[in-house]
């Protein structure tokens, strides 16, 4: 493996009604905190916001497509949620290597969503499997 403790990577993707909706469809999620503006309008965030899972796909798209890239495998992830998303916020994922496997070829990897305003929204850690060949 060429990674070291250290690494870091990152994907950055504005979240649209658009994505929501799709996203809604999707899942099969239609809690109306996410569809309804005048539901929303009436909640703590006082109007809609993006699911979680939603936001939380683009760590996926940086392991998958960046760090460790084609061919690694999810075996776990810890998120916590910590400020809303809403429809045209820019969400930058990132993952930092924080420890690697002597043993095995696992990578243990910070996650991070920040949005534009640098506030993060999500965090946790995620285990990689990684493709001996990359």
């Amino acid at each position: 493996m060429n990674f070291k403790v250290g690494d870091t990577a990152s994907v950055t993707k504005t979240i649209t009604q658009e994505d929501i909706e799709n996203f809604a469809d999707l899942s099969g999620d239609r809690n109306p905190i996410h569809l309804d503006a005048d539901y929303a309008s009436r909640t703590r965030f006082g109007q809609r916001i993006s699911h979680g899972i939603l936001t939380s796909s683009l760590i996926s798209a940086v392991i998958g497509n960046v760090l460790p890239g084609t061919g690694s495998i999810y075996l776990g992830q810890t998120l916590r949620f910590t400020a809303p998303v809403f429809a045209g916020d820019t969400i930058i994922a990132r993952a930092t290597i924080t420890a690697i496997r002597e043993d095995k070829p696992i990578l243990t990897l910070e996650t991070l969503c920040t949005n534009q305003r640098g506030e993060v929204v999500i965090s946790g850690e995620a285990s990689v499997l990684v493709d001996e060949s990359l």
